[in-house]
C-alpha cells in the first residue's frame, strides 16, 4: 500500500505521464504568437534589456503564453504543452540577439540589430580611439559619419554590414540547431545528464497548459505564487527607475542596478577583492532550482576567489595592476589581465574538456560492453530512440554543420582575406565542437554553462597566425559555443515535443527577427544615444565590454597595445589546468559529489557576484522549503516558481515601459 501510495506521488508531480506521446508543437497559433512577440513585445523588451540587461531573460515569453491562454480559452479552444512550449522559444528567439557573433562581449538582447547598436556605441567610445582607422566599412560606419548624429540605419553606408548581418544569421542557425542536436544526443541519450534547469521552462509549460484546459492543479497555484513576487519585486526594481526617468533628468532606483559594489569599501581589509552583490532577485530562485551541491561549490569559488585568493595574490605581488580606490569594473579588469584569464578563464577549460572526454569513451565502452551490437549513433541502447521524438540520423547533422562551417570559412575569407584560411577551418571545425561540448556537459550538470567560452583560445589563434590588423577581431569567425541549445531539446524531450517543431519555428523566426528588430532598435535608437543614464544597465556594464574589446583589437596591429600580450602567461594556464586535474582527483578520491567540483570550476569564473543570492536561495530551499513541503513536492515547485516569477516581473516591466516608450514618443513629437 505505501508502495502505490508513493508511486502515485511520484506520478503528481511528473511533467509529463511517461507513456504520453510526442506531438507537434508548431502550427497557425504559434505563428500568430510569433507575430504578436515581433511587432509588440520587442520594442518593451529592448528597453527592458538596455535597462536591466539579460537578467529579464523568460519574462517577456511567459506575458506572451498567458496572453495567448487566456485568448484561447475564450474561444474555446485548450493549448496543448507542445504548444506553449514552442510560443515559449518563438519568443526567446525573436527576443534574443540572434546569434553570438564573435568580438562581442556585451549582453545583447532584441534580435541580431542589437550588434549593429553596440558596434555604433564601440566605434565612437573612448576605448576605440587607436582603432578608428582599422574598423572595417562591413562593420559599421567610420566614426564621425552624420549617420550617428542622426541615429538612423537608413542610409546607404549601413548597406554592406546589414548584408554581412543578414548572411551571418542564416549560416549560424543551421550551424547551431546541426552541432546542437548531435551534443544532445551524446549528453543527454549516451552520458544520460540530467539537465537540471530544463524542468523550469517545461514545467511552466504544463502548468499553463494546465489553465489552458481549465484543470487549475497545483502547478498554476505554484506558477501564480511566483508571479505575485514578481509583480511586488519588479514594481521596487524596475517600475520605479522606469517611470522615475520620464519625470526627472536621472533616474531613481530604490534597489541598484545591476548589483550593490562593496569593492572600495573592502580595499583595506581585503586588496584587490572585487566583490559586488546582484540585486536581480532571480539569482536568489535561481539557487533553489539549481542541484545543492554545485551551488555550493559555486559559491566556494566566488568567495575562494573574490575574497581568499585576490588579496594572496596581491601580497604575493602577482596581482600588479590593482590600485586602491579601484571599484569593481576596473579590480576586475586588472585581476583577469594578472593572472586570472591565464589560470581559471583558460586553464580550467582544459581541465573540463578533458575529464568531459574521459567521462564519454568511459561511459562508451561500458555501454559497448553491456550492449556489445549497439553503436554509439544509437544513442540509449537496445531499447532505440524514443519513439516520435523527431530524431535523425547523426551523419546528416554532422553533414549539415559540416555545410554550414565550411559556409562560414569562406564567408570570412572573403571579408579578411589576409587571414590564414587554416585558422579559420580550425575554428569551425576543431574548437567549436570542442567548446560546445565542454559548454553542453556544463549544462547537463550544473544547469549552467557560464565559464566555459575558453577565453584565450581564439585570441591565441590570432597571435599564432602572426596577423597583422584589426579587422579579423570583427569578423563572424565561426567559433562558437552551441551547448547551450542541448538544453532546449532537453525540454522538448520532456514535454513530449517532436523536435520537427523547433527547426520550424526557426525557419519562422529568422525572417520575422531580422525585419522587427531593423524597425524596433531604429525608433528606440532615435529616441537617444545608447547607452546614457538612461539605461543603466549598459551604462556601467558596456564600457567594461568596451574596453575588453579595444584591448584585443588593437593587441594585433602596429603600435597596439601590449596589455593582452603580457596578460596570456602560459605557466598560469598550465598551472589552472593542473589545479583543476589535482581538485578533481582529491575530490573523487574522497567521495565528494563531484557537483561541488563543477560548481567551484564555475564560481571561479562568475561574474557579477551572482553567487551570493544564489547560495542564499540554495539554503533556504534545503533547509527550509524542503522541509516544510518535503523533498520530492518542493523540487517539483522550485522550478514551476521560478518561472511564475519571471512572468510577475515581466507583466510591470512592459507595462511601465510601455508608458515611458509613449511618454518620450510624444515628446520627440513635439519637440
Amino acid at each position: 500500500m505505501a508502495e502505490e501510495k508513493k508511486e502515485e506521488l511520484q506520478e503528481d508531480y511528473r511533467i509529463m505521464p511517461e507513456d504520453a506521446p510526442y506531438e507537434h508543437g508548431f502550427n497557425i497559433r504559434t505563428l500568430w504568437a510569433a507575430l504578436f512577440v515581433g511587432f509588440i513585445m520587442m520594442p518593451a523588451t529592448i528597453y527592458l534589456g538596455l535597462l536591466m540587461g539579460q537578467t529579464m531573460q523568460g519574462a517577456a515569453q511567459w506575458v506572451t503564453i498567458i496572453l495567448f491562454v487566456e485568448i484561447t480559452k475564450r474561444a474555446f479552444i485548450r493549448l496543448k504543452t507542445q504548444e506553449i512550449l514552442i510560443m515559449y522559444w518563438v519568443a526567446a528567439g525573436l527576443l534574443a540577439m540572434g546569434g553570438t557573433r564573435v568580438g562581442v562581449g556585451a549582453a545583447m538582447f532584441g534580435g541580431p540589430f542589437s550588434t549593429k547598436i553596440w558596434d555604433q556605441y564601440f566605434v565612437n567610445s573612448p576605448q576605440a580611439v587607436g582603432l578608428v582607422n582599422h574598423i572595417p566599412a562591413w562593420l559599421t560606419p567610420k566614426p564621425g559619419s552624420p549617420v550617428f548624429l542622426t541615429r538612423s540605419f537608413l542610409h546607404k553606408v549601413w548597406v554592406l554590414p546589414i548584408v554581412v548581418l543578414v548572411f551571418y544569421q542564416l549560416l549560424f542557425y543551421v550551424n547551431q540547431i546541426s552541432l546542437g542536436y548531435v551534443l544532445f544526443r551524446f549528453t543527454a541519450d549516451i552520458e544520460r545528464l540530467s539537465f537540471p534547469m530544463a524542468p523550469v521552462t517545461a514545467g511552466g509549460a504544463t502548468a499553463l497548459a494546465e489553465t489552458s484546459a481549465k484543470k487549475e492543479g497545483w502547478k498554476w497555484r505554484v506558477f501564480s505564487i511566483g508571479s505575485m513576487i514578481g509583480v511586488i519585486y519588479g514594481t521596487l526594481y524596475i517600475v520605479v527607475p522606469t517611470l522615475s526617468n520620464v519625470l526627472m533628468t536621472e533616474p531613481v532606483s530604490i534597489i541598484p542596478i545591476p548589483w550593490i559594489d562593496l569593492t572600495t569599501h573592502l580595499k583595506v581589509v581585503l586588496p584587490a577583492a572585487p566583490l559586488v552583490i546582484a540585486t536581480d532577485l532571480t539569482h536568489f530562485l535561481v539557487g533553489m532550482v539549481l542541484p545543492f551541491w554545485v551551488v555550493v561549490g559555486t559559491f566556494i569559488g566566488g568567495v575562494g576567489r573574490t575574497l581568499i585568493a585576490n588579496p594572496i595574490l596581491h601580497h604575493l605581488g602577482i596581482l600588479q595592476k590593482w590600485s586602491p580606490g579601484m571599484t569593481f569594473l576596473p579590480t576586475r579588469i586588472s585581476n583577469d589581465l594578472d593572472f586570472w584569464l591565464s589560470f581559471a578563464s583558460i586553464g580550467f577549460s582544459i581541465t573540463i574538456f578533458v575529464i568531459g572526454i574521459g567521462v564519454l569513451i568511459r561511459s562508451s565502452i561500458r555501454k559497448r560492453r553491456k550492449e556489445p551490437g549497439v553503436a554509439i549513433s544509437s544513442g540509449v541502447g537496445a531499447g532505440g530512440l524514443p519513439e516520435g521524438r523527431g530524431d535523425i540520423k547523426i551523419i546528416f547533422a554532422v553533414l549539415l554543420w559540416a555545410a554550414s562551417t565550411l559556409g562560414f570559412v569562406f564567408f570570412v575569407h572573403w571579408l579578411v582575406p589576409g587571414f590564414p584560411v587554416l585558422f579559420i577551418v580550425l575554428f569551425g571545425f576543431v574548437i567549436t565542437p570542442f567548446i560546445s561540448y565542454v559548454a553542453a556537459r556544463m549544462l547537463g550538470i550544473t544547469g549552467s554553462a557560464q565559464g566555459t567560452g575558453f577565453f584565450g583560445l581564439r585570441e591565441g589563434a590570432f597571435f599564432l597566425s602572426g596577423y597583422k590588423g584589426a579587422d579579423i577581431w570583427f569578423a563572424p569567425v565561426p567559433m562558437f559555443q552551441h551547448g547551450t541549445i542541448t538544453g532546449t531539446f532537453k525540454q522538448m524531450e520532456l514535454t513530449k515535443t517532436k523536435f520537427g517543431s523547433y527547426v520550424k519555428m526557426t525557419m519562422l523566426t529568422i525572417g520575422l527577427m531580422l525585419v522587427c528588430s531593423f524597425i524596433f532598435w531604429s525608433l528606440i535608437w532615435k529616441l537617444g544615444p545608447i547607452p546614457s543614464a538612461a539605461y543603466p544597465f549598459v551604462h556601467r556594464v558596456w564600457p567594461y565590454n568596451a574596453t575588453w574589446q579595444a584591448l584585443w583589437a588593437s593587441s594585433t596591429i602596429e603600435g597596439g597595445t601590449g596589455l593582452i600580450r603580457e596578460g596570456l602567461k602560459f605557466k598560469y594556464m598550465i598551472a589552472g589546468a593542473g589545479f583543476g586535474g589535482v581538485l578533481f582527483a582529491a575530490f573523487s578520491a574522497l567521495g565528494v559529489p563531484s557537483l561541488v567540483f563543477y560548481g567551484i570550476i564555475g564560481g571561479v569564473t562568475v561574474f557579477g557576484g551572482t553567487f551570493i543570492p544564489q547560495f542564499l536561495g540554495a539554503m533556504f530551499s534545503r533547509f527550509y522549503f524542503a522541509k516544510r513541503f518535503g523533498i520530492k513536492r518542493w523540487r517539483a515547485y522550485a522550478p514551476i516558481l521560478l518561472a511564475g516569477y519571471a512572468c510577475g516581473v515581466g507583466l510591470v516591466g512592459m507595462t511601465s515601459i510601455s508608458i515611458v516608450m509613449i511618454a518620450k514618443s510624444v515628446s520627440e513629437v513635439v519637440f
